[in-house]
């Protein structure tokens, strides 16, 4: 049980991960978004970032929503983890 938690939490990481490459790689603008692998670190990116873009606005020149999506994600993660902790560890 201990390795399929070792995996989610590897699966969380690697979202992570898109995540953070995407807000850096959305800095160039040169990057064509519609070849590969741009194309797939933007669909799976953003199938999880519009859901916050969609509620907070943009303040100035700051999207702050990558930020909250990357906090909720965090605090997904630790309570999807304790919880299968406490899950085989009563």
């Amino acid at each position: 049980m201990q390795g399929v938690i070792y995996g989610i939490n590897n699966i969380f990481n690697l979202f992570y991960f898109i995540i953070i490459l995407r807000i850096f790689l959305s800095w160039i603008p040169s990057i064509d978004w519609d070849k590969n692998p741009w194309f797939t670190i933007r669909q799976i990116s953003d199938a999880y970032l519009n859901i916050f873009k969609k509620f907070i606005p943009p303040v100035g020149m700051i999207d702050w929503s990558p930020i909250i999506a990357i906090v909720v994600l965090v605090a997904v993660q630790k309570f999807v983890i304790m919880g299968l902790l406490m899950f085989v560890n009563p």
